[in-house]
């Protein structure tokens, strides 16, 4: 422990010297465990250990439990050493416990032992629950066992782990390090657990769907595509749930959802990661007011489940959960923050229009695209509170009814929350002969070089021709939703194990 104390701190250091320091530290551990292998007490041949409380526990019990004894297990992060006393803090999943260590209360040979370990080893503590004269609950040791040896050095703990790009890709160390990302992971675990008992109060059933496909349909993506040799047969990792979940609403189970990982093929940002999780939902006899309806009461019913209010900060932006979304339709949309009525506009008109603007308008793209296209631009940017846009042109809505009346427009709405989509919903298309046609100009369009565009799904026509009823179906990104419940400004901060490019060494 001593000699660790004088090492300057791997922040303070070039890159070359930090991994020197590093192999010098690692290889004074690897000695120490060689010793301890040596002298029969090889920690790593421990397979159980008593932990019968948690930190927080013990925290939370004190007025229980003080004076008696306690077992718990932890790793060491801090050491304040004074010579035949010490003070320890461990953490564990809970949080931190601070831990007293006395030469004359543990014996001579336990504390010559324990003052061999190292900051980020993994023990177990036994002792009495106490309070210090600072007035710190804390656990006086009478026993210590080394359950897991550390051969590397954790970051000094004044600057800890500030480099993003080594927090992403060694988790486990920024788990290790900061609390708060622990602490994020555990709410989108509270999260989706809210949401699964929020939808089976609903009588929602949880299913499960394929996520090899020969078919990757269901949303606007480029699929990973891959080969399975027995089948000799190219198949797709899927980009949405939602074809052979209304193939379930046709084979009557009328109330169904899936929480699982989809796969697009596309760009990384601060939103976007290539495999994310989606939670789809398909719900018989209601339409997109039903969803609405639906997700405005789940978001704000999970907010207040797990953070225990509605009302939310996401970075500067006060969000009162507890009030009516605003609906506003597409066209109104553009109309309020563009200035542009598309009503009054024919094709011609908006591609000029666009060109002025300087929106960059492809061949392949109608009338609705480019009313998406001026959304995209002026209106995404004001929506930092709860917004359903409503009321979507067809071309951008391939497997969307169409609003009785006015067949240019579907059924459809986007919720927008800190400006940023959280969710996607329709009025489900059940006419099989309008699907086919919807699917024959997604055709046309992966042929004019649409990578997003979807391929026709034979099998999900037929199942339609057996009739299914009116659906309204939502699809939530949780990645997001997870996001703006924890406040967390990038979709890497919610994702264990967000998609990295390799470093050489990875190959």
């Amino acid at each position: 422990m001593a000699d660790e104390n004088t090492v300057v701190t791997p922040q303070e250091e070039a890159p070359e010297a930090e991994q020197q320091n590093t192999n010098e530290l690692r290889r004074i551990r690897l000695e120490k465990l060689q010793a301890l292998q040596a002298a029969g007490k090889d920690p790593f041949e421990i397979t159980l250990a008593d932990q019968e409380i948690t930190a927080a526990q013990i925290t939370e019990r004190f007025d229980e439990l003080e004076g008696k004894d306690v077992s718990f297990c932890g790793r060491i992060k801090t050491w304040r050493d004074m010579g035949k006393a010490n003070f320890i803090d461990i953490y564990d999943r809970s949080g931190r416990m601070q831990v007293y260590v006395r030469l004359d209360d543990v014996g001579e040979e336990a504390y010559a032992e324990f003052k061999k370990w190292d900051i980020g080893d993994i023990v177990e503590i036994k002792g009495f629950v106490f309070r210090t004269r600072r007035g710190e609950i804390s656990v006086h040791a009478k026993q210590l066992r080394l359950l897991s040896k550390s051969l590397l050095p954790l970051p000094e703990k004044y600057h800890g782990l500030k480099d993003t790009d080594t927090r992403y890709r060694q988790r486990y160390l920024d788990l290790i390090m900061t609390p708060e990302v622990k602490d994020t992971f555990f709410k989108r675990s509270q999260i989706i657990r809210e949401i699964r008992n929020y939808l089976d109060s609903l009588d929602f059933v949880e299913v499960e769907t394929p996520i090899l496909v020969q078919n990757a349909g269901g949303a606007a993506a480029r699929p990973f595509r891959t080969h399975h040799n027995t089948l000799d047969e190219d198949l797709n990792l899927r980009i949405s749930l939602e074809l052979y979940l209304k193939r379930l609403i046709v084979g009557g189970m009328e109330r169904v959802y899936e929480i699982g990982r989809v796969f697009r093929n596309e760009g990384i940002d601060v939103r976007h990661n290539p495999e994310f999780t989606l939670m789809e939902l398909y719900q018989a006899y209601t339409d997109y007011h039903g969803m609405m309806d639906l997700v405005e009461n789940l978001i704000r019913t999970v907010a207040q489940k797990v953070l225990g209010t509605t009302q939310i900060v996401y970075g500067d932006v006060e969000i009162d959960l507890s009030k009516p979304f605003e609906r506003l339709s597409m066209l109104d949309a553009v109309k309020k923050y563009a200035g542009v009525d598309f009503e009054e506009l024919t094709f011609e008109q908006a591609k000029a229009l666009a060109k002025e603007r300087g929106i960059e308008v492809e061949q392949r793209h109608k009338k609705g695209d480019i009313l998406n296209l001026f959304f995209e631009e002026y209106v995404e940017e004001h929506l930092d509170q709860p917004t359903f846009i409503i009321d979507h042109p067809v071309e951008i809505s391939p497997l969307t009814k169409r609003k009785p009346g006015n067949p240019d427009y579907t059924e459809r709405f986007e919720l927008y929350i800190t400006n940023r989509e959280m969710a996607n919903a329709y009025s489900e298309l059940n006419d099989p002969i309008d699907q086919r046609g919807r699917f024959e100009a997604q055709e046309a369009l992966l042929a004019a070089g649409d990578e997003e565009a979807n391929h026709t799904d034979e099998d999900f026509l037929t199942a339609l021709e057996y009739g299914m009823p009116p659906t309204g179906g939502i699809g939530v990104g949780i990645d997001r939703l997870v996001m703006l419940l924890t406040n967390s400004q990038s979709i890497r901060d919610v994702l264990l194990f967000p998609t990295m490019k390799s470093l050489p060494n990875d190959k």
